[in-house]
C-alpha cells in the first residue's frame, strides 16, 4: 500500500475489502448453528482454498473473473486496474495467497451452511489441488531424467 496521493489506492480502500471479509466472516457465525468443520476437515478444505485461489488468480479458466479487475496481456505479467476499490480488487485477484482466504471463508461457510455439498465441493477441488502437486511433481521428474539422458549422452559423444 502506497501513501502518496498519486498511489492507485488508499487505505479506506483496504478497509473496505477487509469490512467486507469481516462481515462475511460475522454474518457466518450468526447464521450457523455453532458446528464448525471438524479439525480432520482442515487438510481438504486447506487443499481446496489452493485449488479454487489458484484457478480465480492464475488460470485461464479464471480469466472472467479476473478480467472487469486486471490488464492480462497475453505474454506478460497480470497487473490490477483502475484506481481505488477497482485496484485493490486487482491485487487480491492476482494474489493466491491472499485470494486463499477469501476461498478458505466460502468453502467453510458452504460447508457449515450445506455440509453435504461442501463436503463434496471440497472433495473435488482437494483432489484437483492433490492432481495440480502429482502433475508438478511428474513434470519435474521427467524434466530431470531428461537431462541426466542428455549429459549422459553428450558424455558418451565426447569418448
Amino acid at each position: 500500500m502506497q501513501g502518496s496521493a498519486k498511489a492507485p489506492t488508499q487505505a479506506r480502500d483496504y478497509a473496505a475489502l477487509n469490512l467486507a471479509w469481516g462481515g462475511a466472516v460475522a454474518g457466518l457465525l450468526r447464521g450457523s448453528d455453532g458446528a464448525a468443520p471438524p479439525p480432520g476437515e482442515l487438510p481438504v478444505l486447506g487443499l481446496a482454498a489452493f485449488s479454487l485461489s489458484k484457478a480465480l488468480t492464475k488460470e485461464k479458466i479464471g480469466a472472467w473473473v479476473r478480467e472487469p479487475v486486471v490488464h492480462q496481456p497475453p505474454d506478460g505479467e497480470r497487473r490490477p486496474r483502475g484506481r481505488g476499490l477497482r485496484y485493490a480488487l486487482g491485487e487480491l485477484l492476482t494474489c493466491s495467497r491472499c485470494l486463499g482466504t477469501w476461498s478458505s471463508l466460502g468453502l467453510v461457510g458452504l460447508r457449515i451452511a450445506r455440509p453435504r455439498e461442501g463436503q463434496i465441493v471440497a472433495s473435488v477441488l482437494a483432489a484437483a489441488a492433490l492432481n495440480d502437486f502429482l502433475q508438478s511433481g511428474f513434470t519435474a521428474l521427467c524434466a530431470e531424467a531428461n537431462a541426466k539422458s542428455a549429459a549422459a549422452d553428450r558424455m558418451q559423444g565426447e569418448q
